[in-house]
C-alpha cells in the first residue's frame, strides 16, 4: 500500500510521497524553533484591537493591549477620542507639585 490512509483516491500513487504531494500538504506553523502559532495568534488580536481603536479615532499610546485597553476605556469615559481629543497628561517635572 503506497498511498496514505486519508487518500481519496487509493491506489493512484506509486508511493507515499507522491500521495502527499498530490494531497498538496502543508505545516500550518513552524515558528523559530518550532512550536505553535499561539504567540503569533496573541500578536496578531493585540494589532487588530490597535486598528479598531484607530478607526475609531482613538490614538493609543501603543500597541499592547494593556495600552490600547487603557485608551480606550478613558475614550469611554471622556465621550472624547483618546489622543486625539485629549490626552494624559507628561510626569510633572521633579521639584514641582501638581495641583
Amino acid at each position: 500500500m503506497a498511498c496514505r490512509t486519508g487518500c481519496p483516491t487509493p491506489g493512484k500513487h506509486k508511493t507515499w510521497g507522491e500521495c502527499a504531494r498530490s494531497a498538496n500538504l502543508k505545516v500550518a506553523y513552524c515558528g523559530i524553533g518550532g512550536g505553535d502559532a499561539t504567540e503569533q495568534k496573541r500578536w496578531d488580536a493585540e494589532l487588530d484591537l490597535y486598528r479598531a481603536a484607530r478607526r475609531q479615532g482613538i490614538q493609543p499610546d501603543g500597541t499592547t493591549k494593556d495600552k490600547v485597553m487603557a485608551a480606550i476605556e478613558s475614550s469611554n469615559a471622556a465621550g472624547a477620542a483618546y489622543g486625539r481629543d485629549f490626552g494624559a497628561a507628561p510626569p510633572a517635572p521633579e521639584g514641582v507639585e501638581a495641583a
